[in-house]
């Protein structure tokens, strides 16, 4: 008898202390849902609250991004010890394209971003507002495409990765 109101007691000791149990938040972002979203790309404002552009906008958009790419390349490519910027093809994931751009300086990579990404729905920017500047700090670091994949951002990643690849082909040649 003892040992059955024993385990009742623990039993109920265990499940107040389970169902007490607080979740700690990241520090900074304080108990708000959208502070928990982590803070926009520059010049992007909140991904929330701003409505998705429009198909031609954002083929109007890609289209003066590529040109720009394009010039830049050229100008920078002028001397052998010059930065060449390079942007990779926009490599398709399930959840929208993701595409890199890249600074080589004497055959050393000296920056990488990524130029475009998924961030139409509230979880794409909470996922991408994490997985991009890891990925970016990873990919300078490493200096190549061989990077580790960041865990919950998985096609994301594969996208990153594919078009930094993509994008340092571009460079060498």
């Amino acid at each position: 008898m003892r040992r059955v109101i024993l385990a009742i007691c623990a039993t109920a000791a265990a499940l107040v202390l389970l169902l007490s149990f607080k979740t700690h938040t990241q520090s900074g972002l304080g108990s708000s849902p959208a502070a928990a979203l982590g803070s926009p790309a520059p010049g992007t404002g909140d991904a929330a609250a701003t409505p998705a552009p429009s198909a031609s906008a954002s083929a109007s958009a890609a289209k003066a991004k590529s040109s720009t790419a394009k010039s830049s390349t050229a100008a920078a490519s002028t001397g052998s010890s010059a930065a060449k910027t390079v942007t990779g093809a926009a490599w398709p994931t399930i959840y929208g394209p993701v595409q890199v751009q890249v600074t080589v300086k004497n055959g050393k990579v000296t920056a990488v971003t990524a130029t475009e990404y998924p961030q139409e729905t509230p979880r794409d920017y909470q996922i991408n507002s994490y997985a991009i500047p890891q990925l970016n700090s990873e990919a300078l670091a490493a200096g190549s495409a061989n990077i580790d994949s960041v865990s919950g951002a998985t096609y994301t990643s594969q996208g990153y990765i594919g078009s930094l690849q993509n994008a340092l082909d571009k460079a060498k040649s």
